[in-house]
């Protein structure tokens, strides 16, 4: 069941950067044991790196919450309300501060597949395909019937082949 991807088409989050920049990511949360030996990269984290993150980061609202007995966990949360949780039990500082900064970057979506590359919401400025689009437009108020326009098109090359196929038949029979 894993290889079960859902499939979509590429969008940003709410045209977000059309006008200015908002950060999809609305707040983590650090969840850690203050004694458990697995936490020790995250207590390391908060003790040396969290005051410079969330300086560097005023739009990410951080949460410490310690629970005891408990793996670390990071859990970032998104406008869109798309949760994710990161178990990070035995991580190093460096290793964790990556993940925090990998978890703001991120849009909030849940992965999918694409189904192409580019996707748009308007199609066409010009309008859908029709015979006339190359047309001479004198073709739109022209009466008809109209002797000038039945002018017939210009023989195919394959309408030559079917005919020279027929005058060949009839010489053979």
């Amino acid at each position: 069941m894993a290889g079960r991807i859902p499939s979509g088409f590429i969008k940003s989050a709410l045209h977000n950067g059309v006008g200015r920049y908002v950060n999809q990511c609305q707040r983590i949360t650090l969840k850690f044991c203050k004694e458990h030996g697995d936490s020790r990269g995250m207590r390391d984290f908060i003790e040396q790196e969290l005051l410079d993150f969330t300086r560097s980061n005023p739009g990410v609202v951080m949460y410490l919450q310690p629970r005891r007995h408990r793996k670390p966990v990071i859990v970032a949360e998104y406008l869109n309300g798309y949760k994710e949780n990161l178990y990070v039990p035995n991580y190093p500082k460096d290793e964790i501060c990556k993940w925090v900064e990998h978890l703001r970057c991120k849009q909030g979506m849940t992965p999918m597949r694409l189904r192409k590359y580019q996707h748009t919401d308007n199609p066409s400025i010009q309008g859908i395909w029709n015979p006339f689009t190359n047309k001479d437009p004198s073709a739109n108020v022209t009466t008809y019937p109209n002797p000038n326009v039945r002018v017939s098109a210009p023989e195919s090359a394959t309408d030559r082949l079917l005919k020279l196929a027929q005058e060949l038949r009839e010489k053979d029979n």
